[in-house]
């Protein structure tokens, strides 16, 4: 005998089978010679040997209402293609190793869904308001995995208008940098001097990064070794550890939008000084070239469907706009509703109604 309990505990196995759904950890290899029990491929094998009808769990002792003469009887059965229909619809994607454990958890919410029907749990309020709330939740799920797999439909040819309207996002340079920090290092357990001389100090150390600064840039213009040039901040600034000059090949991406202006240099030429948070740095252009379609292919692909994922839920949330109670989502405590208007001269004054709220 079947129940019709499946459909109440779904949402309850959803959040189980997700948990499933990730691909176990490898175990390790058994000793040469130990014996070991029949591969995960055998295992898939036999179980499609199995017919569509025939039962896959069954559980003893679980149905509506037994009757005396045939207590035999009283079991529910979940059939080869019930439990696949099950799995195809809460967890597509579950490792076959896993399914076996997902069936188990799969019978215990059977069992735990009769005995809430005994007690008269799914009945009242409170249980449609529940119901109405889930009903929600998996209708917003299912919106959200349509528009994926419409949003995911991108042809070839726009991939290929994508890249040659796009073509700077595509840009490779390779950079050397050099880094300046805007004053020097202050060693640890050295003694700071009066907030007066730490400010002219401070001054100082700033003015002279600036002008190292100003000076490493004109000497990397003039070709001179990154590298060294480098050092000589580093000295300088007494900085503990040397910043990396070889970036290799680096994408505008790569970059801060304010120093995207790199990518406008010709090889061979260097930036202007460029003042950050952290300090200055000094960049200067090698080799320039643009990366083919086929290496990036999947990143656009990718960027379109988010792209069409984004625009198609804004559609929809600008097809009707909630409007809230300010008056009832105002934080902190309610304040007492104002007196009513003014009575004319020589009427009995209005009594003040009572303030409300907590005190």
């Amino acid at each position: 005998m079947r129940t019709h309990w499946g459909c109440v505990c779904l949402l309850f196995l959803v959040t189980l089978a997700w948990g499933q759904a990730v691909k176990p950890a490898a175990r390790p290899a058994p000793p040469k010679g130990a014996a070991t029990s029949a591969t995960p491929a055998a295992k898939i094998a036999a179980a499609d040997t199995v017919a569509p009808g025939t039962p896959v769990i069954t559980i003893a002792g679980l149905c509506d209402k037994p009757a005396a003469s045939k207590a035999a009887d009283c079991r529910t059965v979940v059939t080869r293609a019930e439990f696949e229909q099950l799995v195809d619809t809460v967890a597509p994607t579950i490792a076959p190793p896993a399914r076996k454990q997902l069936a188990t958890q799969y019978g215990m919410a059977l069992v735990m869904v009769h005995k809430a029907h005994e007690m008269g749990l799914d009945q009242g309020p409170k249980f449609q308001e529940l119901m109405k709330v889930a009903r929600i939740g998996v209708l917003t799920k299912e919106l959200s995995q349509s528009l994926q797999d419409e949003a995911s439909h991108v042809s070839d040819q726009e991939i290929e208008a994508y890249y040659h309207n796009n073509d700077t996002a595509f840009q490779e340079i390779e950079l050397q940098r050099i880094f300046v920090p805007h004053s020097k290092q202050v060693a640890e357990g050295k003694e700071k001097p009066a907030d007066d001389a730490a400010k002219k100090q401070q001054q100082e150390s700033e003015d002279a990064m600036k002008k190292l600064a100003d000076a490493l840039r004109a000497r990397a213009a003039a070709g001179e070794d990154f590298d060294k040039l480098q050092d000589e901040a580093i000295a300088a600034a007494e900085m503990k550890g040397k910043p990396p000059t070889k970036l290799g090949k680096v994408r505008r991406t790569s970059l801060p939008p304010d120093q995207a202006a790199i990518f406008n240099l010709k090889p061979g030429e260097t930036s202007q000084l460029i003042s950050t948070p952290n300090g200055y740095l000094v960049y200067k252009v090698g080799e320039k070239d643009t990366l083919p379609l086929d290496k990036v292919q999947a990143e656009i692909s990718s960027t379109l469907r988010s792209q069409r994922m984004q625009d198609a839920l804004q559609k929809i949330q600008q097809s009707a706009t909630p409007e809230l109670n300010e008056n009832y989502f105002a934080e902190g405590p309610a304040t007492a509703p104002q007196a009513g208007p003014s009575v004319d001269e020589g009427a009995k004054p209005v009594a003040k109604a009572p303030e409300s709220g907590p005190k």
